[in-house]
Order: structure tokens, then sequence, then C-alpha cells
């Protein structure tokens, strides 16, 4: 009997160390095989008859299984929100504005243009003079394509 009882304090130590782990490190899916595990070493220890002589131990695990699921993919969305990614293609640029640095001669890739925090070698079928605000229409491979932004007209 002592022994049953030092099995179910170590499956529910267990399941408690990796949910402590999963809130200290998100990210590491630890969320589910805890609650198992909490859920498994409570009824080992509570009510080991239906754990393992009875469907409801089975059924108990696997709703904290599914309970685990849910609550885990709404912890995630709230710890780690929706975010652009690392890195940016030129594609990706396609309807943001940027600067001209470097004058954009046609038909070349002469000009560079600061969109956001990155330099990017630009074309564009007109002349466009350095400072002038333009605007992504086309993105391919490590360059960009722009045409300038009209400025508003003056009140």
């Amino acid at each position: 009997m002592a022994i049953d009882i030092e099995i179910g304090i170590v499956i529910e130590a267990i399941g408690i160390a990796l949910l402590a782990s999963e809130l200290v490190h998100p990210g590491a899916l630890l969320f589910i095989p805890g609650s198992v595990l909490v859920v498994a070493g409570f009824l080992y220890l509570f009510f080991p008859t239906y754990l393992l002589d009875s469907a409801i131990g089975p059924i108990a695990i696997l709703v904290a299984a599914g309970i685990a699921t849910v609550v885990e993919i709404f912890y995630y969305r709230w710890v780690a929100p929706t975010h652009t990614p690392l890195s940016t293609t030129s594609a990706g640029l396609v309807g943001q504005e940027g600067i001209v640095l470097v004058p954009i001669v046609p038909d070349t890739l002469k000009g560079k243009v600061r969109v956001n925090s990155e330099v990017w070698s630009a074309r564009a079928p007109r002349p466009i003079p350095a400072g002038t605000r333009v605007r992504v229409v086309h993105g391919e491979g490590v360059s960009i394509q722009v045409e300038p932004v009209e400025s508003p007209p003056a009140a």
C-alpha cells in the first residue's frame, strides 16, 4: 500500500513539474502531458479502482487531455500573439511606403529605398529623386518596384 502512495505522489509531482515548466518556459508543449499526469496521479492516489479497474479512469484522462488541449491553444495565443515574420521578402512589402535614399534611374537597380528599417534596391519606369516618398507596387527577388506617393492636395 505504501508503494502505491509513493507511485501516486511521483506521478502527481511529475505532472505539477511539467505544468510549472510550461509556465516558466512557454512553448515547450508540456501543458497537456502535465495535466494528464496530474489527473492520473489524483485518481491513482484517491480513487485507484477507478483508474485501474474501470472505464472511468481512462475517460477522465481523455477528458483532461481534451480540456488541456483547448486551454493550451488559448494560452499560446495569449502568450505569443501573432506577429509579423522576422524576415522580410520583397513581395511582402507590396503596398508599404518608403523613402528614396539614392535616386532611381529607369530600368536599372541603382536606386535605393528605405522601407521600414531596411534598404532595398529599387526600380521604376521613370526617374525618382532622393527624398521622394514612394509606395512599393511589386517585389521580385531582392529588389522592389516603386511609384511616387501622390501628395495630398493643398487646402
